[in-house]
């Protein structure tokens, strides 16, 4: 199974200095790029980025001496170009807006490859193209590799590959789960494991005001502002990496345990809409929990179920399977009126959640089955012992 790798590089002060003129170089290429396709389509021309890619190569590429400087690697110009090329196709396919032109320190990135050659990749230490020796604050697996991306967070350089690697499924203890999403606990599980929600943005939003607020203060162009820029961006991903560490812990723990998930299609697009709960909303992170899922079953041979997003898990009862018309948010505790079971509201849509594929008459209620055929090919994680508590 192909599967992707992020992690830090431990850079020097020339080091970080190389990968911000590899950026730079990147940006002006994806720039022009842009701006010239809107020119050419403006006079009536079908342009495409094999088209504008020779005639940088052959026209401009040739008069900026800086691009050519020793010590850059000369592949990250055909990347930019491949990146615009998929922004248009994104585009046109209704999937992303109109590509915009990149800002200097805003998301800044580029790949680079050693010209169709495999890449070695092992240990503390990687050798880049053109570049040389970078070292890492954790271990590599031992592979190779066809192509590295480079990416800026905050002053710090992270590098992301993608690899091969073979796995055998894991045994799993439990047969069904039926996993219910919240706000007030992430996950909810049909057999009474339940996973606390971080709440990452809330706990640290106080925080995020203060150093925005200190940061409009400052005079655009000064150190101060620079700094702070830096100090505000440390703490954005601060707060990212507690939200993903949260969401691959539960991720892990019911794809390696459960050998069939069952989640219901939830409208997040739609909760959204809902100012009085969309922050809490965006900071559970409801799709990439789901998006989690769906290669994580691969990966431990398990197969996940998306229920339908009009199934009434919350409304109908576990026990005796009568349904409720009417059911407020704020009712945490199901109470059923026909047989007078009464159970948690959110363990109650688990267990029904983990009944819905029981029988031919729930099967028509979901929606997809995401499943694999054969042995997955992948690497396993490890959890930590606070995602079981």
């Amino acid at each position: 199974m192909l599967l992707s790798i992020k992690t830090k590089l431990k850079l020097t002060y020339v080091q970080k200095i190389v990968m911000s003129k590899h950026a730079g170089i990147a940006r002006f290429t994806y720039n022009w790029g842009l701006a010239t396709w809107k020119s050419l389509y403006s006079h009536g021309f079908k342009p495409n980025k094999f088209l504008l890619k020779k005639f940088f190569n052959n026209e401009v590429k040739t008069s900026l001496e800086w691009i050519k400087e020793k010590g850059i690697c000369q592949k990250i110009t055909q990347y930019a170009f491949d990146q615009l090329g998929d922004a248009y196709a994104r585009f046109f396919k209704g999937l992303g807006g109109f590509p915009r032109f990149k800002k200097k320190g805003i998301n800044d990135s580029f790949t680079i490859d050693a010209s169709g050659k495999p890449i070695p990749v092992g240990g503390v230490r990687i050798k880049l193209p053109t570049i040389g020796w970078v070292k890492t604050y954790e271990g590599l697996p031992h592979t190779t590799t066809t192509k590295l991306s480079i990416s800026r967070v905050a002053d710090d350089w992270y590098i992301a590959f993608a690899y091969e690697q073979e796995c055998k499924p894991t045994p799993k203890p439990v047969d069904v789960v039926g996993v219910d999403l919240g706000i007030k606990e992430l996950a909810t599980l049909s057999t009474g494991v339940t996973f606390p929600n971080p709440k990452a943005y809330k706990k640290n939003i106080q925080k995020l005001k203060r150093l925005s607020k200190s940061l409009a203060r400052k005079i655009k162009g000064s150190n101060n502002r620079h700094k702070l820029k830096i100090k505000l961006a440390r703490h954005h991903n601060r707060v990212a990496n507690i939200r993903k560490d949260s969401l691959h812990k539960v991720t892990h723990y019911l794809c390696k345990n459960h050998a069939l998930v069952v989640v219901e299609d939830l409208n997040v697009s739609g909760m959204m809409s809902n100012h009085k709960l969309a922050q809490s909303i965006a900071d559970c992170g409801f799709y990439e929990f789901k998006r989690q899922l769906e290669y994580k079953c691969k990966k431990f041979g398990s197969k996940l179920v998306v229920a339908d997003r009009w199934y009434p898990s919350s409304k109908t009862c576990s026990n005796c399977g009568c349904k409720k018309e009417t059911l407020l948010l704020s009712e945490r505790v199901y109470s059923c009126e026909h047989c007078g079971h009464v159970i948690d509201r959110d363990l109650n849509a688990a267990i029904n959640l983990s009944h819905c594929v029981a029988g031919e008459k729930c099967l028509a209620r979901v929606k997809r089955v995401v499943a694999t055929s054969e042995v997955p090919k992948d690497g396993a994680s490890g959890v930590s012992r606070r995602a079981l508590a």
